[in-house]
């Protein structure tokens, strides 16, 4: 692939300069200005790429296909619109002007470089279930300014993802089926590998980080066979946890045996009422979508098909991943069945416990107890906070006996402000992202604080591999040491609001801070012993 040379003026910023790949040529434009962004000093120079196709088009003979390759261009690609988002089987959500189609591989780059020789560190985000690259959630500028390439994409969801059928594996020679979404993902982190170093970016440090469903897109790219060798770290938010805790196979890292997702595929057939491959790919993307919610948008999920996904959790915890690199991973505090404001009786509360956990619910009514409703709503949450929490160390703990590399979890409390959830799920996306201008909420002096706190690990840990180290951080204060964990120490990192700078200049707010009481943590770990692993 031909390099560009960059500009050499200070000022020259690379939306300035058209880059050259083995495509096509390519012109990105500027990515902030002054009316959002002032507040982030050097934001006039990121320079954004949008809508690069990485793949072609996903429809018509490439439906339920692995992603095709997309030919070159002739004329100069000016990436100023964001390309058409997948559709997903469901309402589509977004920007009003967001367009949905099948051609929909694409890709958006975010670089505040003066150069495409620079090599910076790459990080590509996986949005969660429900999104596409185009939200301002994900805008990548604020996080570019700490010296990174950030990349979004899209992929396929829903039954255009994640669709199972027989004729599809006898297709594809026996080697998979149901796996689309996640060969998309690995498509994206391939065409990056071969094509960053166009726009500064360093192909040997590539990290990959995502939300909910999506750090189930991470966690395959550690493990996936098909991804060996392309990345140096993983983050992966709100996702993955112990296999043993029955949650983890309805939430964000679930997945579906072949029998399940043969079976969806059958039903989806019989539902459009449509007997062959030939007919199913010539029904509208509009019929697809307003037939397939015969079942709920999460039971449209990644298959294990013993290629793009060749084993259990569980196995590749045991075995060791293919991918054996640095980790994120961690929970906020209201989600995953804990609630800000959560109202419940004693009566469900109990009957929840005896659903549950069976011969334990006696213990685990006496360690959280619910004499009253206020107690009982308490200790719901406080149940549902411990378990997310000791999952995602556990996880971390595993690893640690399988893997040499280290792992790092953490806990996000803080509730943004101007709404009524609490420290939510996702809550933590524009902090981490720095973006705090692609959300419209009363933000307050702290969430710019934090903003900058948080972003700068997360950038560090792109940078280096550790969120300690990197010099993101563009306050006069030293960020505080994020320990990472192993499996004798049943610790968590505290992200929480900064607080007064204690004696050694550091913000007592973020700390390390136990899971769980020990009683807690040895009868939740008691519980998951009785369970089957995902």
């Amino acid at each position: 692939m031909a390099l560009v040379a960059g500009p050499s003026t200070a000022n020259a910023y690379l939306y300035n300069t058209t880059i050259h790949t083995k495509y096509g040529d390519v012109k990105g434009i500027p990515a902030l200005n002054a009316t959002c962004c002032a507040y982030l000093d050097g934001y006039e120079s990121v320079t954004v790429w949008k809508g690069i196709p990485f793949a072609a088009t996903t429809g018509g003979l490439n439906r339920w296909k692995p992603p095709q390759p997309r030919g070159p261009w002739n004329d100069t690609l000016i990436a100023d619109k964001f390309g058409s988002a997948c559709p997903a089987g469901t309402s589509p959500t977004g920007s009003a002007d967001t367009v949905y189609d099948e051609d929909c591989l694409n890709l958006n780059i975010w670089s505040s470089a003066n150069s495409t020789a620079e090599k910076r560190p790459v990080m590509i985000w996986s949005y969660p279930a429900g999104a596409n690259g185009a939200w301002s959630m994900f805008d990548g500028g604020g996080l570019a300014l700490k010296d990174i390439i950030v990349v979004t994409y899209n992929y396929r969801t829903g039954p255009y993802g994640w669709l199972a059928l027989p004729e599809l594996w006898e297709e594809s020679g026996n080697i998979t089926t149901g796996s689309y979404g996640l060969l998309d993902q690995i498509a994206a982190l391939k065409w990056v590998h071969e094509n960053i170093a166009d726009f500064g970016g360093d192909p040997k440090r590539i990290t990959t980080v995502g939300q909910s469903a999506d750090s189930a897109a991470v966690y395959h790219t550690v493990n996936s066979p098909l991804a060996k060798g392309l990345i140096v770290g993983a983050i992966a938010e709100s996702g993955i946890r112990d296999p043993r805790d029955p949650a983890s196979h309805e939430l964000a890292e679930g997945y579906n045996n072949m029998s399940t997702s043969l079976a969806l595929g059958a039903e989806l057939k019989a539902v459009l009422n449509v007997t062959t491959l030939d007919e199913l790919r010539q029904v509208s993307a509009k019929v697809i979508n307003e037939n397939s919610g015969f079942t709920s948008f999460s039971n449209w999920r990644t298959t294990l098909d013993g290629y793009a996904m060749p084993e259990t959790y569980w196995q590749e915890l045991n075995k060791g991943p293919a991918n054996d690199v640095p980790l994120i991973t961690g929970n906020t505090k209201d989600e995953s069945g804990a609630a800000y404001g959560t109202n419940i009786s004693v009566a469900n509360y109990i009957e929840m416990l005896n659903s549950t956990y069976g011969s334990l619910a006696s213990k685990f009514l006496e360690a959280y107890p619910a004499s009253n409703y206020t107690e009982a709503s308490m200790s719901s949450n406080l149940l549902a906070r411990d378990t997310s929490l000791i999952g995602s160390w556990n996880f971390g703990r595993f690893c640690s006996k399988s893997a040499s590399s280290p792992f790092y979890t953490y806990y996000w409390d803080h509730a943004p402000p101007g709404q009524d959830q609490g420290a939510h799920h996702m809550s933590e996306i524009t902090y981490i992202l720095n973006n705090l201008y692609g959300t419209n909420l009363p933000w307050q002096s702290v969430d710019y604080e934090i903003a900058d706190i948080l972003s700068s690990y997360w950038a560090n840990f792109v940078k280096t591999s550790n969120p300690n180290i990197g010099n993101s951080h563009h306050m006069n204060v030293s960020l505080a040491y994020w320990r990472p964990s192993n499996s004798r120490n049943a610790t968590t990192f505290h992200l929480s609001p900064p607080a007064p700078i204690n004696a050694n200049g550091l913000p007592v707010g973020y700390a390390q801070v136990s899971v769980a009481t020990e009683g807690h943590l040895n009868l939740l770990n008691k519980f998951f012993r009785t369970q089957v692993p995902l």
